[in-house]
């Protein structure tokens, strides 16, 4: 089978994961929990970085940073998701300040991305 060029494969699956988790949080907000607002913490998180995931699916095979920015934005979306989902269902704690440091990872995501921007290429002309 051959690969498909131009997609990282890693940034789709991340974004897939997170697409899930947050339709499942979404879902779960008006069903169980004793805090409905904070599954739709992680339900907001997860669909707003899944389509950016996508996005630097799309660019990031050709570009270092992009594909760093796409681990730091998949694994901060997780990180926070996974430790605000634990306390809204009462499973305690992922562990100590595990949700603000998936915020900083965030962060240091979306600082990447516009990193890209000057760290990018311009293609070459085609005469």
């Amino acid at each position: 089978m051959t690969e498909q060029v131009g997609v990282n494969r890693s940034a789709l699956v991340g974004a897939g994961i997170l697409g899930f988790a947050g339709v499942t949080a979404a879902a779960a907000s008006s069903h169980v929990g004793s805090d409905p607002r904070m599954l739709d913490a992680v339900a907001t998180i997860c669909l707003a970085h899944a389509p950016a995931l996508l996005a630097l699916a799309l660019f990031a095979p050709r570009h270092v940073v992009l594909r760093v920015a796409a681990l730091l934005l998949f694994a901060g979306a997780a990180l926070f998701s996974t430790d605000v989902g634990m306390r809204a269902l009462a499973y305690g704690r992922l562990f100590f300040m595990a949700a603000p440091a998936g915020g900083v990872v965030m962060l240091a995501g979306w600082l990447a991305v516009a990193l890209s921007a000057v760290t990018m290429r311009r293609p070459a002309a085609n005469p």
